[in-house]
């Protein structure tokens, strides 16, 4: 089994993520397969501590971010296992890979793109369809989270998605099964399409033999991009429970991820405007324009305006572009397309549609080469990165302060709408910002950007304002990064107190002792007052264990794991 260690002064950085929250844990482990994260599953319930998993950290909600108990940092699973193929009636072929949770997307997509996937260990049916990849076009995993060196068991947690989330949507349709160790060690087998709901009620039953008849929350999603909380649908396929959980139901240890061809032809353009409304009537009407559009990105004149301060300062950003003064706002378009013919074609429509709405495509850029596609991704991360500079700079003077960034969503048709909403609430708080983000899905990042503890207490109450507006045009409190520790009374505005006591009972139905994940998306408060009240036989509605059974046993040792709890 992996050792249980102390948490000294070489795992501090495990205490933390990129959310900078401090966190506090007496152990940590880092097991290499899924019978040591069982068997140490086994050892945490019987001594009833509180488990934390981690992979990379990159999260910006603090949902790794442990409150006492242990640590289980997945970085070291992070074998790629092996891959299967499919064919259609046409002999179309698709392609399934099997990971480890702690492979890290940027492995993962140079495995892809070089066709130098590690294949040791595999069996001649893997190898087999490698070797078919290989000799085909390329294949892609499309979710594409800013942050590469995010792994894929965090991408899994908070269903990530990224830019080129407007075409290929999050990270869940690309999810097709996934292995999950439950709290008290026991494990399912999750393949999608296999087993799904009947309405709200969803049974599960785990490999060796117990059955959980389990209630899903009766709130509705938005019709917005979404990672807000546990997916909760009718009739719903139990794999989708799963995803976007953030690390409260159980820990996935083996992820089968659908690829995807990828475009023959991307293209980029960057393209500027002297105000921000022009800049969202073009997105408006380019989305319908642009069949071929994989991302519509965009930065406001703030970010901007850091930008050209970062350029000036030299060290690093000495090489981004140059952005000229009356530049206000920026939408990069990023187009995937089958030939060249149709990109010129797809450009030259966007240019027309730059004309139509107060663009100059002569101050747009455009990128058609790798070298000059990654000098416009070279610009659009340097934007959050000299964001994080300029708060870690203020920070120096008040240690309390940190960046507040939204990760707010809006369905179609109310882009204008929220704009204006935060806009007009900023300027009456006085808080300096700079937005960036997805506005392709009407999904931008906000980030108050505070000076004083003052502010960034108003900013924190500009948020909780902009939840429920955001709520009542039929959006969602977090699209991409999961709800964590730090948007959970976000997640109460959104679906209400009694919604939200339903993913804790549903959550103490898989895991009765509430070890894992402990402050994700509930506080401890509510969990532990669920729990009193299932431990009185109370019946508290829906999420709550409807009956469970066994076939075997569901605690203790099992001779066929060649484990010793």
């Amino acid at each position: 089994m992996a050792d249980v260690l102390p948490m000294g002064e070489e795992y501090e950085g495990f205490c933390r993520d990129e959310s900078r929250t401090q966190g506090t844990a007496s152990s940590i482990s880092f097991p290499t397969t899924e019978d040591e994260v069982r068997a140490l599953m086994r050892r945490m319930a019987a001594a009833g501590t509180p488990v934390t998993v981690q992979g990379a950290r990159t999260g910006l909600a603090a949902g790794a971010v442990p409150r006492g108990g242990h640590v289980m940092s997945l970085s070291r699973m992070d074998r790629v296992l092996g891959m299967r193929a499919d064919r259609d009636a046409e002999g179309r072929a698709r392609y399934y890979v099997r990971a480890q949770p702690g492979v890290v997307l940027a492995n993962l997509r140079k495995y892809l793109a070089d066709k130098s996937m590690p294949t040791a260990g595999w069996d001649e049916g893997d190898r087999r369809a490698w070797e078919e990849l290989c000799a085909g076009p390329a294949q892609i995993f499309p979710t594409d989270p800013t942050e590469t060196s995010a792994c894929l068991g965090g991408i899994v947690a908070c269903n990530a998605s990224g830019a080129r989330s407007y075409a290929y949507g999050p990270a869940r349709p690309h999810i097709t099964a996934l292995r999950v160790v439950l709290a008290d060690g026991d494990t399912l087998a999750l393949r999608r399409g296999e087993v799904c709901a009947r309405g709200r009620r969803l049974d599960l039953e785990t490999e060796r033999g117990r059955r959980y008849e389990l209630a899903l929350p009766a709130y509705r999603m938005p019709r917005a991009k979404n990672a807000s909380g546990y997916y909760a649908a009718d009739d719903m396929d139990a794999i989708d429970l799963f995803i976007g959980s953030d690390g409260t139901l159980g820990i996935v240890t083996e992820i089968e991820l659908a690829l995807t061809p990828a475009p023959p032809v991307v293209w980029g353009a960057s393209c500027f405007f002297e105000a921000e409304g022009p800049a969202l009537d073009f997105v408006e009407a380019a989305r319908p324009e642009l069949p071929c559009a994989l991302a519509f990105e965009y930065f406001d004149g703030s970010a901007l305006k850091i930008l050209r301060r970062q350029k000036a300062a030299g060290s690093g950003f000495a090489s981004l572009p140059d952005v000229g003064p009356r530049a206000q706002a920026c939408v990069y378009v990023e187009l995937g397309c089958p030939d060249e013919e149709a990109a010129l074609a797809a450009l030259e429509r966007l240019g027309a549609l730059l004309a139509q709405n107060g663009g100059d495509e002569r101050e747009t850029w455009v990128a058609r080469t790798d070298v000059d596609r990654e000098r416009l991704r070279f610009f659009r991360h340097a934007v959050p990165e000299s964001v994080n500079m300029l708060i870690d700079e203020r920070r120096r003077t008040d240690p309390g302060i940190t960046k507040l960034g939204s990760d707010m969503a809006v369905p179609d048709g109310r882009l204008h709408e929220v704009m204006a909403l935060y806009r007009r609430t900023l300027a009456e708080a006085g808080l300096e910002s700079a937005t960036w983000g997805h506005i392709g899905d009407n999904h931008l990042h906000v980030n108050v950007l505070p000076r004083s503890a003052a502010e960034h207490a108003r900013g924190k109450e500009l948020f909780c304002g902009w939840a429920a507006e955001v709520t009542r045009m039929g959006g969602a409190v977090s699209a991409e990064h999961g709800v964590g520790k730090l948007k959970r009374d976000f997640l109460e505005i959104m679906y209400g107190a009694e919604h939200v006591r339903q993913m804790a009972r549903l959550k103490l139905a898989l895991d009765p002792q509430g070890l894992l994940g402990r402050g994700n998306l509930f506080s401890e408060q509510i969990l532990d007052e669920e729990r009193g009240h299932l431990q009185k036989g109370e019946k508290r509605g829906a999420g709550a264990v409807a009956g469970a059974g066994e076939k075997g046993a569901a605690m203790g040792g099992d001779g066929a794991d060649g484990e010793v709890a």
